[in-house]
């Protein structure tokens, strides 16, 4: 899947991702450190890459609706956004995209689970709760 990791996700992020196949691509290497969401988020839809992204900006559906793009993933992590909080919440966004598409959604990724929302706005659980499914 293509990929666009805004400033927020970081270098491990990017091999994580990498690592296990897909196409990435970062804010930062492109020059969009310093972009506007509304610019960060038009160049993902024009490039055809989904959205990762520690913003929860992004996390409104009516603002910026799922269906327009290949997919925002918001990560919200506990507290200070730990770097292992975000090892887990990496692994399991790339153990459901195994088997889903974030494509014309929006998943709300923290450790244990994925919330997605559909055009509409409603939610569903993309993944189970951690425990129920394990990734890897």
């Amino acid at each position: 899947m293509k990929l666009k990791l805004d400033e927020n996700i970081g270098r491990r992020g990017a091999q994580a991702l990498a690592a296990a196949g897909h196409d990435v691509a970062t804010a930062r290497e492109q020059g969009l450190s310093a972009a506007s969401d509304v610019t960060l988020i038009e160049v993902c839809r024009v490039e055809g890459r989904c959205l990762l992204t520690l913003d929860k900006g992004f996390a409104n559906p009516m603002h910026y609706a799922p269906a327009r793009y290949s997919g925002i993933a918001v990560f919200r992590l506990a507290g200070q956004n730990s770097a292992g909080d975000l090892t887990k919440a990496l692994s399991l966004f790339i153990h459901v995209l195994r088997s889903s598409s974030v494509a014309g959604r929006l998943w709300i990724v923290e450790p244990e689970r994925i919330r997605e929302y559909t055009e509409d706005g409603s939610p569903a659980e993309a993944a189970p709760p951690a425990g129920s499914r394990s990734p890897g």
